[in-house]
């Protein structure tokens, strides 16, 4: 199993695409992201080029229904 990557909101956001989710809205610094098959909703915060926190983006990771590793590839 990977370590956890080191990621912006914004390349957490075109790896989120690379899995059916779209942008639906943008309110202030945290964009909404929609998978309309699965019907779900994820918010990330994107805040200039700053990492996100471990924390959060291993609840955006689990609330996609991704592994670690998986998301990892979706990086490259």
């Amino acid at each position: 199993m990977r370590r956890l990557p080191v990621v912006s909101g914004h390349e957490t956001l075109r790896a989120l695409e690379k899995t059916g989710y779209e942008f639906l809205r943008q309110r202030g610094s945290h964009v909404t992201m929609i998978n309309r098959a699965a019907r779900q909703t994820i918010p990330v915060p994107v805040h200039a080029s700053k990492p996100l926190k471990p924390g959060t983006l291993r609840g955006i990771i689990k609330a996609a229904g991704l592994t670690v590793d998986e998301f990892c590839g979706l990086l490259d």
